[in-house]
């Protein structure tokens, strides 16, 4: 019923074996049928990684979510279809910020004959197919992901030049989805993930991030954004561009959501004059 209820939601009609062939088209369809999402982080509403709440939210509702929901769902999908997968910890920008940044973020392991793959839909724009978990520059269409091995039990993926995030490290040693669930539940006040509302989707082979009030498209030929200015156009862009659907979020919080953006949409005008004028985004948020 997981699996069924799972390849519904994704639109997924290919047969489905524990085979490389599978996750690469699970990974792809997930990317571009499941958005990133923190709008019940906006709402207050709690973040829960127990299988029946992952499968109901994605699976049943339709929805999407944060880093630790993405991956905790897309892991029952695959363990439903007949793959070992491990959970592993990751650090989004360890690389520059340091080992506290340990546990900001997860992934998945596969485990196909005998070699690892390296799966992730946590990340806003993260690759559409899994990657091998070997050392090299890895291409999926124009875009290079370069895998570096940092130690026995530690790698390094470095995002393709034009990603969100620079890189972000993991361990290969497996955890518990459960270990995460404080993490994905407390967001202090200061916590961007609660100061800005974020969804990002692929669609049509850009990359679409909404900040706030803010959207942008990204891909080939160049990047375009656009400020919203009404709830309407609001509403249309989630539930069309972003595919949330609006039902599950209620017009009443819809509303509160559309005005809690006004004073975050100025703060990110603000950030972006400060991007322009070469200071780090530092409001940008992690996966």
């Amino acid at each position: 019923m997981t699996l069924d209820a799972f390849l519904d939601r994704l639109e997924y009609r290919e047969p489905v074996r524990p085979d490389l062939a599978t996750l690469r088209g699970l990974h792809r369809a997930w990317r571009l049928r499941v958005p990133y999402e923190n709008i019940d982080v906006q709402l207050g509403r709690p973040i829960l990684l127990t299988p029946d709440a992952l499968t109901d939210k994605f699976a049943r509702r339709g929805r999407g979510g944060l880093c630790y929901e993405m991956d905790g769902a897309l892991a029952l999908l695959l363990r439903a279809a007949g793959f070992s997968v491990a959970i592993v910890e990751s650090a989004v920008l360890r690389a520059t910020r340091g080992e506290g940044q340990w546990g900001n973020h997860i992934a998945l392991l596969v485990e196909i004959e005998g070699e690892s793959w390296l799966a992730d839909t946590g990340i806003g724009d993260a690759f559409l197919e899994p990657l091998p978990l070997r050392e090299g520059t890895h291409w999926q269409g124009k875009l290079p992901y370069r895998m570096e091995r940092l130690d026995a039990g530690t790698w390094r993926l470095h995002h393709h030049p034009g990603g969100t995030v620079a890189s972000y490290d993991f361990r290969t040693e497996p955890r518990e989805l459960a270990e995460f669930a404080d993490r994905a539940r407390i967001r202090p006040p200061d916590s961007p993930f609660a100061r800005v509302l974020v969804a990002q989707h692929h669609r049509d082979g850009h990359e679409l991030a909404l900040r706030a009030r803010t959207v942008t498209r990204s891909g080939p030929d160049g990047s375009q954004r656009r400020t919203l200015s009404t709830l309407d156009e609001f509403l249309e862009t989630l539930g069309q561009e972003f595919r949330v659907p609006l039902d599950d979020i209620g017009s009443e919080s819809l509303a509160a959501l559309w005005a809690k953006t006004e004073q975050q949409h100025e703060a990110w005008l603000s950030i972006q004059r400060n991007i322009d004028e070469g200071t780090r985004d530092t409001l940008s948020p992690q996966p």
